[in-house]
């Protein structure tokens, strides 16, 4: 019996971009030029300089964008939101999951085609630099065909790349350091700062790993919605398909229309220019971005052959295969009913919030220890949150228990504008003002103008017929 020693080859391709004996599939696709391209592109510009700047701009002295984690304090369209604030949270992130939801049922992926970012600076910034530096589309799958040979051009075009990546790395890492920080990682050296360096190198790392190497395999591969979109789309939605009931069967006809065959000349130009490398004929795909480029360069070349444009079209599965399209339909009526509801609610949650929160939580360490005298302490952390528009200063002060003795380190304790404070609270008690081993308070925080505020706090303490430990020590 013989065996075989080379590489197993599958009967058929398994993913557009590997071989049939698995290695990788390098894609080069060749540009075609069409108004939906020049739309995509001027799209893209626009998404990139909103990108860049938007970590600049500033709304009443706040980033419009700020995802501020190590301090859990986030900042949309300079409104400040906390890591405590959770249900305005849910309502935001589940208003967008619905929102996308919708634009997916009436639009397709209009997002993964114009908005994406991945797409956005793969298909007009990185390709087009790779075409220019490298001879365009035939110079790079020529570079291809010649392995292991070291072409000067391929090394350049990495570089350039490698500080493309920089200049998004930082840009990226502004939507979560404030800029003024960020700065100071610029003009200091990385002496100053190992950490925050080694983190913008691996930004770097990453984002260059991926347009130079993993490219369009982040979408395919990596990201979830082109695998969600069986249940995010319905036969009514708008996508980028064949009109095969025009262009089959196809063939290598002539100018004009050949006897037996439909208007697809088989030329294979929407393949070529596909980045994820599909053929668009064989109907609705997961790897389908819908980038519009088969469009334009079907369009064309049915202009050359003196054809109608539209063989490939934006359209719904039911137009192309003879049924008339319904804008009106259930998830078109329900996704924005439930969109309005959750927005309605986020409103009516972020408008009717105090311009100051209070949390008051428990003292690190033990619930409570005694000292010699007898008296039970407690420690008491008290979080003063500020949305108002400039500082204030809070008075904390204990309310209707005159036995009770409390310890503020900052009276008042300052508070800036959009921020938060935090002071442990020391309070003094008798042994027997507590009862089954606890006892209520209540501490009045205000600033001496428009706020002040009453909040009640359960304190541990000793049980009754418990012995007690002075300070150091251990209950008995």
């Amino acid at each position: 019996m013989s065996t075989s020693t080379g590489p197993v080859q599958a009967p058929e391709r398994v993913l557009p971009t590997l071989n049939l004996d698995g290695t990788r599939r390098w894609l080069r696709p060749r540009p075609s030029q069409g108004r939906w391209q020049r739309a995509r592109r001027t799209t893209a510009y626009v998404l990139m300089v909103v990108f860049l700047a938007a970590p600049l701009v500033r709304i009443g002295g706040r980033p419009l964008l700020l995802l501020d984690l190590p301090h859990r304090q986030f900042t949309l369209f300079g409104t400040v939101f906390y890591s405590t604030e959770t249900v305005l949270f849910m309502l935001l992130f589940l208003g967008t999951a619905i929102a996308i939801f919708l634009a997916t049922a009436v639009l397709g992926r209009v997002w993964c085609g114009w908005a994406c970012p991945q797409t956005v600076y793969l298909e007009f910034l990185f390709r087009p630099l790779e075409r220019l530096l490298e001879g365009g589309w035939l110079g790079s799958r020529t570079m291809d065909r010649e392995r292991g040979r070291v072409h000067p051009r391929r090394i350049l075009k990495n570089l350039v790349y490698l500080a493309l990546a920089l200049i998004l790395a930082h840009a990226f890492l502004a939507y979560f350091v404030p800029w003024e920080e960020l700065r100071f990682w610029l003009v200091r050296s990385p002496i100053h700062h190992s950490t925050s360096f080694f983190l913008v190198m691996v930004t770097t790392g990453l984002i260059f790993f991926d347009f130079a190497y993993f490219r369009e395999q982040t979408c395919l591969v990596a990201c979830p919605y082109g695998r969600l979109q069986s249940v995010l789309l319905d036969p009514q939605s708008l996508i980028v398909g064949y009109d095969s009931r025009r262009g089959e069967p196809r063939g290598k006809g002539v100018r004009g229309r050949s006897a037996g065959l439909g208007d697809c000349v088989d030329c294979r130009m929407c393949v070529q220019t596909c980045p994820t490398g599909i053929d668009i004929r064989q109907g609705l795909q997961m790897e389908c971005v819908h980038c519009t480029q088969c469009i334009d360069a079907c369009d064309r070349v049915m202009v050359q052959v003196g054809k109608p444009a539209g063989l490939i079209r934006y359209g719904s599965r039911d137009e192309f295969e003879g049924r008339p399209r319904r804008m009106l339909r259930p998830r078109v009526v329900i996704y924005p009913i439930a969109l309005a509801a959750v927005l309605g609610a986020f409103v009516v949650l972020l408008v009717g919030r105090r311009d100051t929160e209070v949390t008051l939580l428990s003292g690190v360490g033990r619930p409570y220890t005694v000292e010699s005298e007898g008296t039970v302490m407690n420690q008491v952390r008290v979080k003063v949150i500020n949305r108002a528009t400039r500082d204030r200063a809070y008075h904390i002060a204990l309310e209707g228990t005159p036995e009770a003795r409390l310890i503020v380190p900052a009276d008042p304790l300052p508070v800036p504008a959009g921020g938060m404070a935090t002071a442990t609270l020391v309070l003094l008690s008798p042994a027997d003002a507590f009862r089954g081993g606890e006892r209520a308070i209540r501490l009045r925080v205000s600033d001496g103008a428009s706020f002040r505020r009453l909040v009640t706090y359960h304190l541990a303490g000793p049980r009754p017929g418990e012995g007690v430990a002075p300070a150091g020590g251990a209950p008995r």
